[in-house]
């Protein structure tokens, strides 16, 4: 029985024709309908090479076993799981690899309601039936029809727009050569039809698979030198970059600064509970203090989740609540159906400046002296598990307050750390924050680090 190696935590990835074939996809498809027994699955792909041919294999297997399909055509994630909720499907499957590089795609799974398919609660049955390849007979094949929900969709975004700005704002939009360009452009028509008056300077706009600008991953520092010479060059008011399925966005500030997603955390939650005050807000364990006094300065209630969407959006329903946020770029919205989109950010950020008296820097500048980081560090290490032990022993010694929500969280009056190791990468991941004090966040980094090299297995930044 062949292992189908692509199969990950929280969805499907793999190098094309490696890991990754047209028959693969076809097989998974085949799976998720067996398993699942939909009636009608929406379907949408990125901008990669491969994806058309993907799709149509992934389409074949869903109507193999019986499905029907609803064929959206290229588009963002958050695309899919808006149309299996507007059109009352019982799942959704975009074909998309996010950020990795061009030789790569995979596909992300939903069920009805745009609830999350991953490791914990069906992936891997679907996985078993795709390695098997022994799938039962469908009483009938299925059938595709080609839809178009992307009106609807931006009609939903503009609902996040109480108000239009009430100055002109010229913002630089980066699309990477993702699927994000003509998804913005549907965007900024309705905008503009509503009186909101943009100047948008458009880069890496065209979709292109090939990806002639590198990688779609604005996380990576190589990927923001072009975003931030334009909102320098074009003294535009904010810079905004997606990455390849746009369902991660992240924001430069008017002088080109790169803005750390977990200051804009505390700053889309305050937003939010100021329509809703009291209301709950989630976030990850890697970097809380900002955002868990930013909420309860805004009257909300603060909940940690585990790191990762399938954790997050399981919560928010949970938790009925109203916006959660990871300091990776996901944002999640309680009226998107519990899910992260990466154009809801933009909109709520045109509400944010539209109406205040100061630049985006000021808005966050406190945010970032009172509460500095590292930035992620990632390190390539042999044992992750036993260095999270180790780490955790020696700081709890030392009087720290430990916490296993996610990896192992360590608080201290002044600072604190996080740990964890990656899901979908052999990494660990290491983020660290005090109160005030960036040579401290200096000095317990480079002490962190010092201990996880000393230990047998020593990592070492990726």
């Amino acid at each position: 029985m062949e292992d189908l190696t692509c199969f990950k935590a929280y969805d499907i990835r793999g190098e094309v024709g490696v890991s990754l074939t047209e028959d693969i996809v076809f097989r998974i498809g085949r799976a998720y309908g067996s398993w699942l027994k939909p009636q009608r699955v929406v379907v949408g792909g990125d901008a990669r090479l491969t994806t058309p041919a993907f799709r149509q294999a992934l389409s074949r297997g869903l109507q193999a076993s019986g499905t029907n399909v609803l064929d959206i055509g290229m588009c963002g994630t958050e695309e899919v799981y808006f149309a299996t909720q507007y059109l009352k499907a019982d799942g959704g499957i975009q074909v998309t690899a996010s950020h990795n590089p061009a030789q790569y795609n995979g596909l992300k799974l939903v069920r009805e309601k745009a609830i999350p398919i991953h490791g914990e609660n069906g992936l891997g049955a679907i996985k078993a039936l795709a390695q098997t390849a022994h799938f039962p007979a469908a009483s009938r094949a299925g059938n595709c029809t080609q839809m178009n929900c992307r009106s609807a969709w931006v009609d939903h975004l503009l609902t996040y727009l109480h108000l239009p700005p009430q100055r002109r704002l010229r913002i630089v939009v980066n699309a990477g050569h993702g699927a994000a360009g003509p998804a913005f452009d549907a965007l900024a028509t309705a905008l503009s039809e509503r009186g909101v008056e943009l100047d948008v300077i458009r880069l890496c706009h065209q979709p292109d698979g090939t990806f002639p600008a590198g990688v779609p991953n604005p996380m990576l520092k190589e990927n923001r030198q072009k975003t931030r010479e334009a909102v320098l060059h074009y003294q535009a008011d904010f810079g905004i970059a997606w990455d390849g399925d746009f369902d991660r966005c992240f924001f430069f500030d008017e002088c080109g600064e790169f803005i750390e997603s977990y200051y804009l955390v505390g700053l889309f939650a305050r937003q939010r509970l100021a329509s809703y005050p009291g209301d709950t807000i989630l976030l990850d364990p890697r970097l809380t203090w900002n955002t868990l006094e930013s909420v309860q300065q805004a009257g909300g209630q603060a909940l940690i989740s585990r790191t990762g969407h399938a954790f997050i959006k399981a919560r928010m329903r949970e938790e009925n609540a109203l916006y959660g946020g990871e300091m990776s770029g996901h944002h999640y919205f309680r009226e998107f159906g519990y899910c992260d989109s990466g154009m809801i950010p933009l909109v709520v950020m045109l509400q944010i400046l539209g109406t205040a008296c100061c630049p985006l820097s000021h808005l966050i500048r406190e945010a970032q002296q009172r509460y500095p980081v590292s930035g992620e560090i990632n390190l390539d290490v042999l044992s992750p598990t036993e260095i999270l032990r180790y780490v955790s022993q020696h700081y709890t010694e030392k009087g720290g307050k430990r916490d296993d929500c996610d990896g192992v969280s360590v608080d201290f009056p002044l600072w604190r750390f996080n740990l964890r190791a990656s899901n979908t990468e052999p990494l660990l991941r290491v983020n660290v924050e005090t109160r005030h004090d960036p040579q401290l966040l200096k000095n317990k980094t480079a002490e962190l680090l010092a201990l996880i090299a000393s230990f047998p297995s020593s990592g070492r930044p990726s």
